[in-house]
């Protein structure tokens, strides 16, 4: 069943640091409330909520109480003389320590191609999984043997694109915050010598060179059987055939892009695999300069698992000459750069299909000293595009920077891919004032929003409890794979049983955590990656 919010009073249910500010989201017009000391069982504090709104997206009057004040470690709840009351929370600059490591954790559990352990993997544990060798869509004499990598999603499909985008959050995430990786997880490939996220980001883009066509350069799409196999279905149970469908520009650009990006970041540690990733991009770009127009990738007949379709291929190609000029410093990619960079396309998001943010990041904050002019354009744009998002925060019930339009199939990427930019915002600017606005996201995510969920399973007092997880539903284990962000509230209804159940909800209450209900509890990796790109900068 799903879960209702309870009580009224919406919190971070992991907690708050103790120099941050602390909010808690209240239904109704508000008055005094009361912050409770678990240890005393008495009051530690009194106060006034603020003015209340009505809020768009959840369809409630909502107001806010502070108890900023507070910074006394400790475990705490609040209550208001209507009778209303929140979930335990704790104070404490240690709120997030487990959930930071468990959330990069979940990226282990969707490996493929290899046995999940019992030491590492715990009760969670299975056999391997799709080693088969895959046929080419289209040339079925032909086979790619390309093992590893992470399963995509709930299913066990894998796809280049959506796979660079998870990728590199974690490689910014890694740049940006390296002391945030400096504890082993562990993993099987621990060695004190290379961070984790990097071992575990290796795995992924190995299987990612797997997929380069070795004849011509370019990247297949995407491997999967013809269909997605049952609900119930454990990884190493699903042996149907597997297929890689046709070379596509979109996974070509992303894959030249990431690999560039790899070389960059993994020079340090393996100079041999850094070189690997720079060659394998380079070839990569040769196609794509070979194939200035190709059609967007549409699944082939036959295939029904997910598409992943993408018209346009603009934003990858401005992606990947961003990260090969930035890598190599060769003139002919910046000259592609500049090129690009004119035309017409979105340059700041972060999504799967729209790529352009990462090559505005790349090219900002490059070490290379590229177009002033240029660099000063994208820079007031991204700028401008954080003060957007950062309006959208100040004026929502729940702290976040989505439209009511905007709670579609994936909402909490859309939440945390803008509370990462809000991030990048101060780190090109050199300011630290859209960081509390970031954070608010984050609470959003672990229960301050209007269902009272926390949409990371494990973590919370009312976590998400039944993901679209096939592995979470059929290992016979009561609590699912931890660490795994849901897709959150889709005003789209896109599955039959939010069709039935959720019709006529607020968009930000139209979710089921339910099996069932795929378009709005599935999981996947590029969900989990920006969160742990976000709470990096807070651990």
């Amino acid at each position: 069943m799903e879960q209702e919010k309870r009580n009224g009073i919406a919190v971070n249910q992991l907690g708050f640091r103790r120099m941050d500010r602390k909010t808690a989201v209240i239904e109704g017009e508000g008055g005094t409330f009361r912050l409770i000391s678990k240890t005393t069982g008495e009051s530690v504090l009194e106060g006034k909520t603020g003015t209340a709104a009505e809020d768009r997206s959840s369809g409630k009057k909502v107001c806010r109480a502070d108890f900023s004040g507070v910074q006394q470690d400790g475990t705490y709840k609040l209550e208001t003389d209507e009778g209303q009351v929140s979930d335990w929370f704790t104070i404490g600059d240690e709120v997030y320590g487990a959930a930071h490591p468990a959330l990069l954790k979940a990226f282990y559990y969707f490996r493929c191609g290899m046995e999940l352990e019992e030491t590492y993997a715990g009760v969670w544990k299975h056999a391997a999984c799709h080693l088969t060798p895959a046929i080419v869509y289209g040339d079925e004499t032909r086979h790619v043997d390309a093992w590893g990598g992470w399963h995509d999603a709930g299913d066990y499909g894998k796809y280049v694109g959506p796979g660079a985008k998870a990728v590199a959050d974690l490689l910014l995430a890694y740049e940006c915050y390296p002391n945030a990786f400096a504890r082993a997880l562990p993993l099987p490939e621990t060695d004190g010598a290379m961070p984790d996220v990097l071992h575990e980001c290796r795995y992924e883009l190995e299987w990612m060179q797997r997929m380069q066509d070795a004849e011509s350069g370019g990247v297949f799409h995407k491997l999967t059987t013809l269909r997605f196999p049952a609900a119930d279905t454990m990884p190493e149970d699903d042996t149907d055939e597997l297929y890689v469908s046709p070379v596509s520009a979109t996974a070509t650009g992303c894959f030249a892009a990431i690999m560039a990006m790899s070389a960059r970041v993994y020079a340090g540690f393996d100079a041999a695999f850094a070189a690997g990733c720079k060659a394998a991009s380079e070839r990569a770009w040769d196609w794509l300069e070979q194939h200035p127009e190709v059609p967007g990738f549409r699944n082939p007949p036959e295939i029904v698992t997910g598409e992943y379709g993408d018209k346009v291929d603009t934003d990858e190609r401005y992606w990947a000459a961003a990260e090969l000029y930035r890598t190599t410093g060769e003139e002919r990619y910046h000259e592609a750069f500049l090129q690009l960079a004119e035309r017409e396309f979105d340059k700041y998001e972060l999504g799967w299909a729209d790529m352009g943010g990462y090559g505005t990041i790349s090219y900002l904050l490059s070490e290379r000293r590229g177009d002033l002019a240029v660099a000063e354009r994208l820079r007031a744009g991204l700028l401008e595009r954080a003060e957007r998002l950062a309006a959208v925060s100040r004026k929502d019930g729940y702290g976040v920077s989505l439209q009511p339009e905007e709670y579609i199939w994936g909402s909490n990427m859309l939440v945390l891919n803008h509370a990462m930019l809000l991030l990048i915002a101060d780190r090109v600017a050199g300011t630290d004032a859209y960081a509390e606005l970031a954070l608010n996201h984050i609470h959003y995510l672990f229960g301050m929003n209007v269902l009272g969920i926390s949409y990371v399973t494990g973590f919370g007092s009312r976590p998400v409890k039944h993901p679209h997880h096939r592995p979470s539903e059929g290992d016979g284990v009561d609590d699912p794979v931890p660490g795994l962000v849901s897709g959150g509230p889709n005003l789209g209804i896109q599955d039959d049983y939010a069709r039935e159940h959720l019709a006529g909800r607020a968009p930000a209450a139209s979710f089921a955590d339910v099996m069932e209900s795929y378009s709005t509890n599935e999981v996947t990796i590029y969900w989990n990656s920006p969160v742990v790109f976000v709470l990096s900068h807070f651990v």
